[in-house]
């Protein structure tokens, strides 16, 4: 018997929505979302006709999905600790646990700093790799890769995102063995995610879009007749590799080819929970300031921020580009709120992009640093920094 946050999330993956996108089909905050999924909250009287509507269910259905649940998850992790204590007894429900848990760490990713999950996530990862050694069948030890691909992918994220994409190699070790994991498996998904995400430590950590583009391309043929979703967001980033490289015919003709992609996203893509409407945009506006093309990325990245709204780390690096753009037209004004803007997220989230990004923003301000308005600007980028 599935818990609550299984059932919800489970008819909301069966339509199509991660939990962003639910969130913007219904006008509300992902967090929200998380929370009916924790069962911390319930939709509110007003809102539950439409979220039923959304979901394809009746009011019926809808009370069914919502409802507690709490033994069996107990059970669960009854069952995970005897097979910690008996490696050999590890059987699907432990499996299902572990799985539950990184699952529960990805989603709090977005929008907790990631020095708060780390520690939670490396002992998922350690507690998978050690049952494995030790299960007695092939099913569960199946199993068993394919959440060690999911852990392994999300330490990548989280230790390179803790040092502010400074620690390139440890996250490509866990990133390389999420990559084994799910060669294993032959799962091309979770393969394509891990390489994903090795492209984006070389594009944004290394700095190397030719080493970028190679990854994001072998992303995109990994991904290619498996998941719109993946292989879009693939070409996505090899757009904006292309954009660092200033080719900007070859950016924009993969931001046409990206848009295709999500245009044809299935219910069933494997990786429907990595998508959100406002990734185009987010990246499409990064790729005109790459382009040197300010005005241009401007009014992209201001839709896309009104649109996120929701404190995350990725709305962070969508207002500190946001201000860059801004600040490379000497909007001044503008450019400050924007930055302020982001840092505000950043002090919630500490994500390492969009601290990298807001300190750039700094930079280049600098020329009116005598300003008022960037004066202030400067004096929250200082206490920033010292709490980094």
């Amino acid at each position: 018997m599935a818990s609550r946050r299984q059932r919800f999330a489970q008819r909301r993956k069966a339509v199509g929505f991660s939990q962003e996108g639910l969130a913007e089909r219904l006008g509300i905050d992902r967090s929200t979302v998380a929370r009916w999924e924790s069962g911390e909250t319930e939709p509110l009287p007003w809102l539950r006709p439409k979220l039923a509507r959304v979901l394809q269910v009746s009011i019926e259905q809808l009370d069914e999905l919502l409802a507690e649940a709490g033994e069996p998850e107990a059970l669960a992790d009854e069952r995970l600790t005897y097979a910690l204590e008996h490696p050999r007894s590890v059987d699907l429900v432990a499996v299902a646990r572990l799985r539950e848990r990184v699952h529960d760490l990805d989603e709090r990713y977005d929008r907790a700093p990631s020095t708060s999950l780390l520690a939670d996530a490396g002992q998922c990862l350690g507690q998978v790799s050690f049952l494995r050694a030790h299960a007695a069948t092939s099913r569960v030890r199946r199993e068993l890769f394919a959440v060690e691909a999911e852990a392994a992918t999300l330490m990548g994220q989280l230790v390179w995102d803790a040092s502010q994409r400074r620690d390139h190699a440890t996250a490509r070790t866990y990133l390389d063995q999420a990559v084994n994991a799910a060669r294993q498996l032959r799962d091309v998904t979770a393969e394509g995610l891990a390489l994903l995400r090795t492209s984006f430590v070389a594009l944004y950590g290394e700095k190397n879009p030719d080493a970028g583009l190679t990854l994001a391309m072998q992303t995109a043929e990994t991904a290619k007749g498996s998941s719109h979703v993946l292989t879009g967001l693939a070409v996505l980033h090899a757009a904006e590799a292309w954009a660092m490289l200033g080719r900007r015919q070859d950016c924009e003709q993969a931001l046409g080819e990206a848009e295709g992609h999500f245009e044809r996203i299935g219910a069933a893509d494997g990786a429907a929970d990595l998508f959100s409407p406002t990734q185009h945009g987010r990246l499409a506006g990064s790729c005109y300031l790459f382009l040197k093309d300010a005005k241009r990325a401007e009014p992209i990245l201001e839709r896309t921020a009104q649109t996120l709204g929701d404190r995350s780390k990725s709305q962070a690096i969508v207002l500190g580009n946001l201000a860059l753009a801004r600040i490379r037209q000497q909007k001044l004004d503008e450019a400050a709120a924007a930055l302020h803007s982001a840092i505000d997220v950043v002090e919630m989230t500490w994500g390492g992009g969009g601290l990298n990004i807001v300190f750039g923003a700094g930079r280049e301000l600098r020329p009116w640093r005598q300003v008022p308005v960037v004066q202030d600007v400067y004096d929250r980028l200082l206490t920033l920094m010292a709490a980094a």
